[in-house]
């Protein structure tokens, strides 16, 4: 089984729904599975720290996750049309694996949710690809063969799987598909490219 890094920040929990349901695509890849990581939040106040452990969900990830995988979907909220601060950082950290080229060549994806239909989905995609990039990361996005991206009133991009919140929170029957959907397409790139 290849492991594909499913590596995600979510602070009301829909961007941790959208994670599981790439997950759900990953798994559904004969040969690969799904390694589900979050990271702590960041302060403004210096002393303050997160435990070492979650309270709840996936554990934290480590650099090694990135290394260890052959591929990696990466989700953050959207925040002023941009990723969020504590997956920033984590990437920040990223150092040691762009000088080694340890993630050069391996497929990734993006996701994102917000709280406005128009409130810079496309934008926080965008911004967590650049860091992708930058490590030489080959770069995956949805298809219009997909039929959920023709929907105008749900989440949905061919940058990657969005969720629009004030939908109640509640993940739509178009955003479910398109992120199994960019799953299992991240899961089938990666198992070709690795062989």
């Amino acid at each position: 089984m290849k492991d594909i890094l499913v590596l995600f920040y979510s602070r009301h929990g829909t961007t941790a729904q959208l994670a599981r349901f790439i997950a759900q695509g990953i798994d559904s890849v004969p040969g690969a599975q799904a390694r589900v990581r979050t990271v702590p939040g960041v302060s403004t106040v210096c002393e303050s720290s997160a435990p070492e452990i979650p309270d709840s969900g996936p554990p934290y990830a480590e650099l090694r996750d990135l290394e260890e995988c052959v591929g990696l979907a990466l989700g953050s909220p959207t925040r002023f049309g941009n990723m969020a601060a504590a997956l920033k950082y984590f990437l920040d950290g990223s150092t040691p694996q762009w000088l080694s080229g340890a993630l050069a060549g391996k497929p990734a994806c993006v996701f994102t949710s917000s709280g406005s239909l128009h409130g810079g989905q496309e934008s926080t995609l965008l911004s967590m690809m650049i860091p992708l990039l930058h490590h030489g990361m080959l770069l995956l996005g949805l298809p219009y063969t997909e039929s959920g991206l023709m929907s105008t009133r749900t989440g949905g991009s061919p940058y990657g799987a969005t969720h629009f919140a004030q939908t109640g929170g509640t993940i739509s029957d178009d955003e479910r598909q398109l992120a199994v959907a960019l799953g299992a397409r991240l899961a089938q790139t990666a198992l070709k490219l690795a062989h």
